[in-house]
């Protein structure tokens, strides 16, 4: 897709899939592109270039039919406050043309799936923003699109309500819903989403899972050894996965390439060097540290 306003080229050549029952999380700093790019998905902004297709058909901004297989969920709330969570979504369940009879039970299904069915009588306005923002999650489900596009949805809440939406975004994906998730909280991403796109400056900077994001910037992996009179163990080091090895702060500390496929060796190695292991932590590299090689910011700048 590319998208221009004037002179600025706000959105250069991005693509990207996303299949049934994937999370894929589109990160960048402000200015990136992201809602740009969503609004071209959704069909809210016409396309300079580019084509948008949802289960293989195209879609733009008169396809009324595209639109119905899209859930979006923007960053502000767009609900009645006076009205109970049950009205709401019953209230939208008309705009999207449900059919009357199975717009009550496809509500309380919602309601459940948003963890909100003991509150559904309450007027919104008594709503924590946390209840808020899974009742507005619950708006954009009704009516079962197989994309579900998240824009940043737990900017503002407390820790409990983020877990809450992110418990709910995670069983919407076994059921075999696409998710197209943006945040601002990295962990988010890593706990989430099966593919990640770093955009910036309109382009996708890079794209893949977790690990081969990682390994574009060639960090490796620290297993921590807690062992029994702690001592550099030379064999480990003839291990074809193991870069360096040292003693810190009472621990083995062994920097090693995919430590999740190497630790039996790693466990072995020791052993047999007549080394008893008490303990053993998994430090992986993290998305914060491809991000900023890539772009130069912090996911909030």
């Amino acid at each position: 897709m590319r998208k221009t306003f004037g002179d600025l080229t706000a959105v250069d050549d991005v693509s990207f899939a996303i299949e049934p029952g994937q999370t894929y999380g589109l990160l960048g700093p402000n200015g990136a592109g992201k809602t740009t790019t969503i609004s071209m998905i959704t069909g809210i902004l016409e396309r300079d270039g580019g084509d948008v297709l949802i289960s293989g058909r195209p879609h733009n901004t008169t396809s009324t039919w595209g639109k119905k297989q899209i859930g979006y969920v923007p960053q502000d709330l767009a609900l009645y406050p006076d009205l109970s969570a049950r009205e709401n979504l019953r209230f939208f369940a008309r705009l999207y043309g449900l059919p009357r009879a199975g717009i009550r039970p496809r509500i309380e299904e919602v309601l459940q799936v948003v963890g909100l069915a003991e509150r559904a009588k309450d007027p919104v306005k008594a709503y924590s923003g946390g209840m808020k923002r899974r009742l507005n999650i619950g708006v954009g489900l009704l009516h079962g699109p197989p994309l579900l596009i998240l824009d940043e949805p737990t900017a503002g809440v407390d820790p409990q309500s983020r877990n809450a939406i992110l418990e709910s975004v995670s069983a919407l994906t076994g059921e075999g819903v696409a998710v197209l998730y943006t945040t601002h909280y990295m962990e988010e991403a890593e706990r989430l989403c099966d593919r990640i796109g770093i955009i910036d400056l309109g382009r996708i900077r890079a794209e893949g899972t977790r690990r081969e994001l990682v390994g574009l910037v060639g960090e490796l992996d620290r297993v921590s050894l807690t062992t029994d009179g702690t001592r550099d163990v030379p064999e480990l080091e003839a291990l074809p996965e193991v870069r360096k090895t040292s003693v810190q702060e009472g621990h083995l500390e062994v920097m090693v390439q995919d430590a999740r496929k190497a630790l039996p060796r790693i466990l072995a190695a020791a052993t047999d060097a007549g080394v008893t292991v008490r303990a053993v932590e998994v430090h992986e590299p993290n998305l914060e540290s491809v991000f900023l090689h890539l772009t130069g910011k912090a996911l909030r700048d």
